[in-house]
């Protein structure tokens, strides 16, 4: 089973729409957030480290899908969960569940790739395996 890692929000009014309602992109953004703390609570090196000792320039997203249940309003402290759902070969999916509290707000799932500069094009990157190192320390 995989680790789940807690990263805190707090939500701001400038988060909201104009009837006090956290504005949905709001929330990728915060679970964009996670999928880097969860990282790096795991034991696993900024991106900025690692890109120095691997070449690894982090794991952009291919996908996303969010489900919302419940809104959110500022003033309020959120909880992002986030763990792993599935290891592929050169990508994860990552789970996120935004609650207040014990109420469960919405819940996302991320498709990520490892990533390298491509060898013959700089502009561009390139799926790698998921390293074997990184996958141990957040299983």
């Amino acid at each position: 089973m995989s680790k789940t890692v807690v990263y805190e929000v707090d939500v701001m009014f400038g988060d909201c729409d104009p009837a006090g309602i956290v504005f949905f992109p709001n929330f990728s953004k915060w679970m964009d957030a996670s999928s880097l703390n969860f990282f790096v609570k795991c034991g696993v090196p900024p991106w900025r480290e690692l890109v120095k000792t691997t070449g690894i320039i982090g794991t952009p997203l291919l996908e996303i899908n969010t489900r919302f249940m419940r809104p959110a309003t500022y003033g309020e402290r959120l909880q992002i969960h986030t763990s792993i759902q599935e290891w592929r070969e050169k990508v994860v999916i990552q789970k996120h569940v935004v609650m207040r509290g014990d109420t469960v707000l919405c819940e996302g799932l991320e498709t990520r790739a490892f990533c390298i500069k491509h060898p013959e094009d700089p502009d561009r990157i390139k799926a790698i395996p998921v390293p074997a190192d990184i996958k141990a320390k957040c299983s």
